[in-house]
């Protein structure tokens, strides 16, 4: 089963809607609220929640933090749209560059702090699990408009994560190798739907994080399954948000 929702708190819903409907090219499912708004960006949609008050998050942009990492959108004319948000002063966390599996990506930040990635092309695993999946991937083609693609996380034992997800019907498909990266780092690929949980493990330590749901920027993703043994970490406009091994957040529906 695809995720199907992500949630995001924000300082002001307009401001959001309006960065995501610019540069992501979201659509609002209805007319957006001041404390809400639902935006659909093809293959899930996103849901700005208005945050009046909260916790600062601790959230890192370091990818040896466990849990959330990133949410990824493929697009086509990938330096076009890194020009716009250069243009608009956007905060860059990796300017546009060809990476692994020959892809050209990049990484910005949202008003709210959240690390988004734009990838260019499909990506051509170093490895392949599961030819369908990857079949069905390519498949989907060129985006008309961003698309979204995938949350990434870190975890500190993929095949732990593998067996955990894929009670939620995700399956391994893919891997990507960084030879060059010191820490050791590697990326595997679990697909449900015409979604992608991006699941990165590394060789060096990692650090830790509780969940925060009334913290600014990324909430939870919305699942299809059972939380099994999950502990719950708090409460959303989705219901019930509970915390996987690694701290990775997430609501559950039927």
């Amino acid at each position: 089963m695809p995720i199907k929702n992500i949630q995001l708190n924000v300082a002001d819903v307009a401001r959001s809607v309006e960065f995501y409907r610019d540069f992501i090219g979201a659509v609002p499912v209805a007319e957006p609220t001041a404390d809400r708004a639902l935006l659909d960006v093809v293959t899930a949609t996103i849901e700005l929640v208005r945050l009046e008050s909260g916790a600062a998050s601790t959230w890192e942009a370091d990818d040896l933090q466990r849990g959330f990492r990133h949410i990824g959108f493929k697009v086509s004319g990938l330096d076009a749209i890194a020009e716009r948000l250069h243009a608009s002063h956007v905060p860059f966390h990796l300017e546009p560059l060809e990476a692994e599996g020959d892809v050209r990506i990049t990484f910005f930040f949202d008003p709210d702090g959240t690390l988004l990635e734009l990838v260019e092309r499909d990506l051509r695993y170093n490895t392949v699990v599961d030819e369908e999946l990857v079949a069905a991937e390519y498949a989907l083609g060129v985006p008309e408009r961003p698309r979204f693609d995938h949350v990434a996380l870190t975890v500190a034992d993929f095949e732990a994560t593998k067996e955990h997800y894929g009670r939620f019907d995700f399956r391994h498909h893919g891997t990507i190798l960084q030879p060059h990266d010191p820490r050791g780092f590697r990326i595997d690929y679990l697909k449900g739907g015409d979604t992608v949980l991006e699941v990165f493990t590394y060789e060096a330590g990692k650090s830790s994080r509780a969940p925060q749901t009334e913290a600014p920027g990324y909430v939870a993703a919305q699942l299809v399954g059972e939380p099994i043994g999950d502990a719950v970490a708090g409460d959303s406009a989705d219901g019930t948000v509970y915390a996987d091994a690694d701290g990775f957040t997430y609501t559950v529906s039927a």
